[in-house]
This record gives C-alpha cells, structure tokens and sequence, in this order.
C-alpha cells in the first residue's frame, strides 16, 4: 500500500509569541487568514498545558472555533491533541460543534503527551498513558461514528459527517507506526528526532515505510511530516529571526541529555532537522528529504523559532508561493481546475 503524493499543503503553530496570550492569539488567527488566502490546505496547532516554552495554547477547539469563523476553506486540525488528559466525549462534542460552524473543516491529531507536570495537574497517572490513550482514541472514534453511547441508544449531537480518514496519530517508534497503520489512523511524524546520531529522516524513513506495510484499511492512508520550514530573504536574516528560539530549545534537550553541548546555532539547527535560508535553498534541501516522498501532507512549522509576526507572513507567502510549488504542490482551486480541464 503507498500513500498518495503529496498534495496538501499545511502549517503548524505552537502558538507562540513576544506578547501577552491575547496579542498571541490575535496575530496567530492573522496567520490562519493569511494562510487561507494563500491556498494552504491545513492549518494545525499544539496543544500544551501550563509549559508556556513549549506553546502557548491549553484549549486548542475554542481557538480553531474563532479560526472557522475567519476562514473559509483552510481545514482545521490539532497536531496533537494530548488524548489521556481529555474526556473523550467532551472532545468529541468539541469537534463536533467546531466541525458544524466550520462546514466540515475539523481534523484531529491525538498523541499521549511528554510532561509529567501536566499528567500530575489533571491527577491522571502518566505510566497509562499508552493504555489511556487508545482507549480513548476508541470512545471518540464511537461517538463521531454516531454509534450508540449508552443502552439507551444515545448519540452524539449535532452529528458529524463521516470521519473515516480525518484522525491521525503522533508517534515516536517502529512499533508506535505499526500501531497507528492497525488502528486506521492517519501517520504524524514529528519535527525531529531526538537522542539519535542519524538525521531525522534516516531514522524515521522505516517507521513511514512500515506504517504503509501495515496498513490493512480501505481508505487510503495519509502521512503528515512536519518540518521546520522557514525561507526569508536569505540565511542570515533566516538564522535572524530563528535564532533565539533554537538556542533555548536546545537548552532544554542539552539539560535532558539528548543534545550534545557546545554546538552552534547552526548546530542545533542541524539537529532540529530545519530547512531555512533563501527559498532556494530551502526547496533544495526539501527535494534531498528521505521521507517527504512518502508523505501525503507537509507540516511547516516555524518552532521553536519565534520569528516576528511580519516576518512570519512572509514566510508563509514564501512557502506557498516558491517553496511548496517547486515541490509539487498545487493550490486546491488550480487542482480543481486542472482536473476539470483534463
């Protein structure tokens, strides 16, 4: 089983900023517009608790609700929701309602979450996060479907339109991918890997590989690979603006033994598996990616740099209008339009 080639284009925020949380918010849904007007297919955000370096967003449904209201076409996703620390059925009714105001837009990725501190605030035993998770993942998976929730036969309301292929998973293993292809989920890989001396993608070029292997379902499955994607006028004011970002953040995996110590910014860049500088350098280095020939979706993300919010704008112009194309990747209404014409 392969994947289609890629033909959505996406992109990813923490929800980061250099304001408070409500000018944060603000220009965040500024670059959901922005990103809708310029043929984006996907926009996603992170969801973190309480840890404010990793991102800025505890609730992501309400927010994507406020997205839906500004946008038209761009769809709507989480990349991840944490799943052990919801209830499933509350989460499902969230997505439901944002899925109603949206016409349909609502995706969802769902994973089982790193930080201790959180699993500790919601009293939920981080050891069962694994097991929390699927069990989870099944009860929203029943009531989307508008399966019986209770002996008395009640549904989920308002109902949803058929789900099947708007799931995905998060996963950091063989084994994890294997998993989510059994379970019918769409494939999240991450930015990076972590604590390995290989590239990124050396390392998760088999997890992609065996997910297809394992894929037993009718619909096609999808592979999202996000990626630190960020063009400017070139390098320097690239390494500019991502500059502090990358040294805090390699900080922390300094502390937690999965960086060396004493790299450069370059470095830890190199490490972070990110693709910036000119815009032809950045496609360059894209079309030498192992794994994005397999995926279905690219995820561009600019964290954990915290460029500017003008300068953001123009990074998501660059990508859609130099980058994304030269990789192959046309606007849905030029798709449309082609298939119509042929």
């Amino acid at each position: 089983m392969y994947c289609e080639s890629m033909i959505r284009l996406g992109f990813l925020t923490h929800v980061n900023g250099h304001g408070d949380a409500e000018s944060t918010y603000r220009q965040t849904l500024e670059l959901f517009v922005a990103a809708d007007e310029l043929g984006f297919d996907v926009g996603w955000v992170a969801q973190h608790h309480f840890d404010n370096n990793a991102g800025g967003l505890s609730a992501p449904w309400p927010f994507l609700a406020a997205a839906a209201a500004l946008t038209s076409r761009i769809r709507l996703s989480t990349a991840i929701t944490i799943l052990p620390l919801e209830d499933p059925l509350g989460l499902a009714e969230q997505l439901a309602v944002v899925d109603t105001i949206s016409g349909g837009r609502v995706e969802i990725g769902v994973g089982s979450g790193y930080d201790p501190a959180a699993y500790a605030a919601f009293g939920v035993d981080m050891d069962r996060r694994r097991e929390l998770t699927s069990e989870h993942l099944l009860r929203l998976r029943e009531a989307l479907a508008g399966k019986p929730l209770t002996d008395s036969g009640t549904v989920l309301r308002p109902a949803v339109r058929d789900f099947t292929g708007r799931i995905w998973q998060g996963i950091f293993s063989a084994d994890g991918a294997a998993h989510v292809a059994r379970a019918g989920s769409n494939l999240l890989l991450n930015r990076a890997t972590y604590g390995y001396d290989e590239p990124t993608d050396v390392v998760q070029l088999p997890w992609a590989r065996g997910y297809l292997d394992a894929w037993a379902h009718e619909h096609t499955p999808r592979i999202g690979l996000s990626r630190l994607i960020f063009p400017a006028a070139d390098r320097s004011r690239a390494l500019a603006q991502l500059r502090d970002g990358a040294l805090a953040a390699a900080a922390d995996f300094v502390r937690q033994g999965r960086f060396p110590a004493g790299l450069s910014v370059e470095g830890y860049l190199d490490r972070l598996h990110a693709f910036y500088g000119h815009p032809d350098e950045v496609t360059a280095a894209l079309q030498r990616e192992r794994v994005l020939p397999l995926a279905t979706d690219l995820l561009c993300q600019f964290n954990p740099g915290v460029p500017g919010h003008d300068a953001a704008l123009r990074a998501l112009e660059l990508i859609a209008t130099e980058v994304a194309p030269a990789l192959g990747w046309q606007r849905a209404d030029t798709r449309t339009r082609s298939a119509t014409l042929t």
